[in-house]
């Protein structure tokens, strides 16, 4: 090949920083300014998409459930069977199968963001400012997933999902009736979004929210914790109550806030003493404050001021936990993907970065919301 036709053969050449024109230059850009190889970092780079798939974060497993379905039949309550007096003659009734489910619906978007650099930016950089960037995508990630289950748990409307599968919230009072448990009839205006009537917390708020959850089966016959979650000003406030003493808006506290053993050393009034051991300070990675009663009260800025969220976990990823987190039906679209870029030559000059996912509730019993306000309920922006 001579000369000129050489020169030609890299001008035309598919890849490079500027608009497709290959240089001289390109071809030197093999390792970061620290002397790691680039294609060592991509190796790396989708190594470490891999566990973060295997190990998503510990709210996401909390209140949610994985499924590749567009919409479950699911029963709304734990099944409620009794044995009957036998007779002599006749045969026993067999048990059947739960009548009582709605069919529920999941939502799937496909969501993406990049990462960009020149070659000069990468002829410059070290290692640990490539992996900066891809630690700001994994955290875009992380709020991704939680915000939409977030959001999901926090909104009262429904929805439809591309197969015109409704999409429903918790209980809304939207007419369809919760079956029956141990006794107890419900109507169709019943809501698991309640508004507290008044502008600060008070314990029989959180009461209301256990018992609207308890008297559906969840938390108690059914294996769960209840967790609540709530901004830190609210769990100021949930420190507080104390049995028998009367607390914001007149109510008076049918149990004690005790600080978990992660909390903060304290001194309890003379003569007064623990019975008991205080709740551990982590529940599945996340950071427990304290209990009240049957609830492990944990606090994040990321739940809205002014709001709090009681649900029934019964594990990670349990089929039980309130939400449905759908992922693609095609296993090469799950978790968090990472796609080389335009340019051949420089896997991370160009890398998308991209995860299909949706929510439904899955079980409409096994949460509930308050907002203090002295309105009606109102849904909360929640970023993602």
């Amino acid at each position: 090949m001579n000369a000129l036709l050489e020169k030609e053969v890299l001008r035309l050449a598919p890849f490079g920083a500027d608009a497709g024109i290959g240089t001289e230059g390109d071809a030197l850009v093999q390792v970061l300014a620290d002397g790691t190889d680039l294609n060592a970092i991509w190796t790396e780079l989708r190594t470490v998409l891999s566990a973060w798939n295997t190990e998503r974060s510990a709210v996401a497993q909390l209140l949610s459930y994985d499924t590749t379905n567009t919409a479950d039949a699911v029963p709304q309550s734990i099944v409620d069977e009794s044995f009957e007096v036998a007779s002599e003659f006749g045969e026993p009734v067999s048990l059947r199968v739960p009548s009582e489910y709605l069919l529920l619906g999941y939502t799937l978007e496909d969501y993406d963001r990049a990462t960009r650099f020149t070659w000069k930016a990468l002829r410059h950089m070290t290692a640990e400012q490539v992996r900066s960037a891809v630690d700001g995508v994994m955290a875009a990630d992380n709020k991704l997933v939680n915000g939409l289950i977030m959001r999901r748990l926090f909104d009262n409307t429904h929805g439809v999902n591309e197969w015109g599968h409704t999409t429903y919230p918790l209980w809304s009072g939207d007419g369809v009736k919760p079956p029956t448990w141990a006794g107890k009839e419900f109507d169709g205006s019943h809501t698991h979004y309640l508004a507290s009537g008044n502008t600060s917390l008070d314990s029989g708020d959180l009461e209301v929210a256990y018992q609207h959850i308890i008297e559906h089966g969840y938390a108690e016959e059914l294996p769960s914790q209840l967790l609540v979650f709530c901004h830190p000003n609210q769990e100021k406030v949930i420190s507080t109550f104390r049995a028998g003493v009367a607390n914001n808006n007149g109510a008076k506290a049918s149990y004690d806030y005790v600080p978990s053993a992660a909390s903060a050393p304290y001194l309890l009034p003379i003569g007064q003493q623990i019975q008991g051991s205080p709740v551990a300070g982590n529940y599945n990675g996340l950071k427990v404050q304290g209990s009240y009663g049957p609830g492990l009260v944990i606090r994040s800025y990321y739940i809205p001021e002014n709001y709090v969220v009681v649900v029934a976990a019964a594990g990670p990823s349990n089929p039980t936990n309130p939400v449905g987190l759908r992922h693609h039906d095609n296993v090469a679209y799950h978790g968090l993907r990472v796609i080389g870029g335009n340019v051949p030559a420089y896997p991370l000059q160009d890398s998308f970065f991209a995860r299909a996912v949706g929510t439904g509730v899955r079980h409409r019993s096994a949460a509930c919301v308050t907002q203090l306000t002295t309105g009606s309920y109102a849904v909360p922006a929640i970023a993602i």
